[in-house]
């Protein structure tokens, strides 16, 4: 069997994490951690491209990974221009609009790092599933206000990684299945997959669809709004209020869902009522997926970090199980996704897809 060594890079805002796959396999992981002190000395987390690749290659080295021994590089997908899911060839487009982003986060510098490090090698970077990810049917997009359109960005690379999971348990090919895939983590996306197209999700970014363990999900606009316009707070602050103060933050002063249910078996019960009001937001978004589908369902999938806690998922399952079957595949499996993308085309089982 032909033994094909790819090195998967994923940036995140205080660490980098790397690994190095002989097919499926792992033969080298580690999460390079940055200090705060190491990281203010730059201006743009763009101008950290160069530390974080001098680690990159020293973690290699210590593992005694030569990098000749590469036959590709895969990176994190960052924000760039909505795209069809799937695996994509780094181009020079791909590096110039990643260059150039006005949304700054660590995930731009993957395809970056991944492409610097193949060239000088001779073998391929690619990027797979990033959160831009944008298969939203028209009707999805309408949103009542003609000036405000819905925008898809979501779990992407853990939805479909764990979509072809399940496709593979049911025997079939991911393209032919209809699944309802809830990605529960720090951030929540529940998206409707429909033969292998993701046609309605909630953007799971900006506040949209259920709270989350840091965001506030969907709230009555006309509060919000007066909100907004009495002065009370400034721009920064109800955005925080929305994206990293809200949900389980905003009301239990944590974002840790394993703290969340010490408070609860020590007889918390606003603890309670906040988490399982959670678990009932993602089952009544579950519902509105199904309407989406309209009620041909293969299978419910809830994955995510919170997806260990067999409390929070029970929550749901009691309530959407009336739909289909539900199956739990928890954690997020990034790397493994990233790395599979990569052995798929090298393998020549999947077809790169071209960024423009």
């Amino acid at each position: 069997m032909q033994i094909y060594r790819i090195l998967v890079i994923n940036p995140g805002s205080t660490s980098t994490k790397i690994a190095v796959y002989e097919n499926e396999s792992v033969l080298v992981e580690a999460a390079l951690r940055h200090s705060n002190e190491e990281l203010e000395v730059y201006d743009r987390i763009a101008d950290q491209f160069q530390f974080r690749k001098d680690l990159i290659i020293g973690e290699l080295q210590k593992n005694n990974i030569p990098i000749q021994s590469l036959n590709c590089v895969v990176g994190r997908g960052g924000l760039l221009k909505p795209i069809s899911g799937g695996t994509y060839g780094v181009n020079s487009q791909m590096l110039e609009d990643l260059k150039n982003a006005k949304n700054e986060h660590a995930c731009n510098l993957g395809a970056l790092i991944a492409s610097e490090i193949a060239v000088s090698i001779q073998v391929p970077a690619f990027i797979v599933d990033p959160v831009v990810v944008d298969e939203l049917a028209p009707i999805a997009r309408i949103t009542g206000m003609p000036e405000i359109e819905r925008k898809s960005i979501f779990h992407a690379l853990n939805q479909k990684a764990v979509a072809r999971l399940v496709a593979q348990e049911l025997g079939k090919a991911y393209q032919e299945c209809n699944l309802i895939i809830a990605h529960i983590g720090g951030g929540i996306s529940v998206g409707a997959h429909m033969k292998g197209r993701v046609v309605d999700v909630n953007n799971a970014l900006n506040g949209e669809g259920p709270f989350s363990p840091e965001r506030s999900g969907g709230v009555p606009i006309g509060d919000l709004v007066k909100i907004c316009l009495n002065g009370s707070k400034t721009e920064e602050e109800i955005y925080r209020s929305i994206v990293g103060h809200g949900g389980l933050m905003a009301y239990l002063g944590t974002n840790d869902a394993v703290e969340v249910e010490k408070m609860i078996t020590q007889g918390n019960q606003q603890a309670r009522l906040v988490y399982e009001a959670m678990a009932y937001q993602i089952a009544k978004e579950i519902g509105s997926c199904a309407a989406v589908l309209k009620g041909q369902l293969d299978s419910i999938v809830l994955t995510g970090g919170i997806a260990y806690s067999k409390i929070f998922t029970d929550w749901i399952r009691e309530r959407v199980e009336f739909l289909g079957p539900v199956v739990v595949y928890p954690g997020e499996g990034e790397m493994e996704a990233l790395a599979s993308g990569g052995l798929r085309v090298i393998k020549g089982e999947e077809i790169p897809k071209e960024y423009l």
